[in-house]
């Protein structure tokens, strides 16, 4: 039995917290999203595929910051770029810096999708503008949707201090099902601008998913078929399936395409890609402005991580240990006898506890989530983990290890 980690600053900071920030801290780091008095509340650093919380003790991180860790903590390359714009140009401006057009002709070059792109901070800004350029474009309202967009009001899961009409017109349907699709559109056939979809199936919670031979295909179909925009949200996706996305990885081009999280390895970056048709309309037509969406240190990360991802072949080293990975816990979960799924391998790995009636499950799913964090491997229990370049193969396999006496630990309450 691994013993409880010692975590009293992390709590001290937390009760602090919580007399000045709502929550004590924000949104999906609040502990109730970990196993509240076993997972540390504050970090002091990390490097590599490592984090160290404000106690000391250090982890194997496969949250990877929700994401945008694709190479890995304090990367010097990026970061030094990043420095020498900030002491050497200044990255805040009233005009724009020419690093934006160096970047999105990259992207162009890239991304099947992008003839152009805007540059914007974060998922739910990309996202939330490809829905006003199709709505823009097309002059129609209805949105049909897959997956999790981010906080904004047409999206947000929790709806407290939203009113109805704000997201009365979008309309929710399965991934893998084209029938529950198909419903959406038939049923709103003349006032259709968009169906927006994650191309791999990453629902919060659940397990991940991979398109069904012809589905994302049919997607693009329908999408012609009912005249409205496909986009893709590749915010995980983007710069971890491939340099193109999932778009490039499985042949199918959608009208516009969000990508954000990897793009620039921790720094605050997104981008929303598309046809120049499309996308033209935020020239004239649809809005678009903010005080720090041009600013150039994340541009310049960008620039850079691409770069390194480019000339290191990075995500085919981060693919092969996902394989290697996945296979050797996919294993590990079938000879442990614990009701648990093991999905998303080879980038974005998740063991998910099968449901019952008597919610059984749920007990299983704190008590291995407890005993993997006290072996000093930070996964979430409602969130599908990452794999990062830094992720040593010495990495892989403790963790490999930590999963299968975390389960034999979890088979005693059975």
């Amino acid at each position: 039995m691994a013993e409880k980690l010692k975590l009293a600053r992390s709590m001290s900071l937390f009760e602090e917290a919580k007399q000045l920030v709502p929550g004590g801290v924000a949104g999906i780091r609040r502990p109730y999203n970990f196993v509240p008095g076993e997972y540390p509340i504050f970090f002091d650093h990390g490097k590599g595929g490592r984090v160290v919380d404000v106690d000391g003790n250090e982890y194997i991180d496969f949250l990877c910051a929700y994401g945008p860790i694709i190479i890995g903590y304090r990367e010097d390359e990026i970061d030094d770029a990043v420095i020498n714009q900030i002491k050497n140009k200044g990255f805040c401006f009233s005009l724009t810096q020419e690093w934006q057009n160096t970047l999105v002709k990259k992207l162009r070059e890239l991304i099947p999708c992008c003839e152009m792109a805007a540059l914007v901070k974060t998922g739910s800004d990309a996202t939330t503008i490809a829905i006003r350029v199709a709505r823009g474009y097309t002059g129609k309202t209805k949105i049909a949707r897959y997956g999790y967009h981010g906080w904004h009001d047409w999206c947000v899961e929790v709806k407290g201090g939203i009113p109805p009409k704000l997201y009365e017109d979008i309309y929710e349907f399965h991934y893998n099902d084209l029938d529950s699709l198909k419903a959406i559109l038939e049923a709103n056939k003349d006032d259709m601008a968009g169906i927006i979809i994650t191309p791999i199936g990453h629902p919060n919670g659940a397990e991940v998913q991979m398109p069904k031979p012809g589905y994302l295909e049919a997607v693009r179909e329908l999408a012609n078929q009912y005249h409205c925009l496909l986009i893709f949200d590749e915010i995980r996706s983007g710069f971890r399936c491939s340099l193109g996305g999932a778009q490039k990885l499985f042949g199918v081009t959608p009208d516009l395409s969000t990508f954000g999280k990897a793009m620039a390895n921790g720094y605050a970056i997104a981008a929303l890609v598309g046809k120049e048709e499309y996308m033209q309309v935020l020239a004239d037509k649809v809005f678009l402005s903010s005080t720090f969406f041009p600013n150039s240190d994340g541009i310049v990360a960008a620039i850079k991580t691409i770069e390194i991802l480019e000339r290191d072949r990075i995500l085919d080293v981060v693919a092969a240990k996902g394989r290697k990975f996945g296979a050797e816990v996919e294993k590990v979960v079938e000879e442990s006898g614990v009701p648990v799924n093991f999905t998303g391998a080879p980038w974005m790995p998740y063991i998910t506890f099968k449901k019952d009636e008597a919610g059984l499950y749920k007990k299983l799913r704190t008590e291995y989530y407890t005993q993997l964090i006290r072996r000093n491997v930070f996964m979430q229990p409602y969130h599908h983990g990452y794999i990062c370049y830094r992720h040593t193969d010495e990495d892989l396999a403790y963790t490999v290890e930590a999963i299968r006496e975390s389960l034999a630990e979890v088979k005693k309450m059975l």
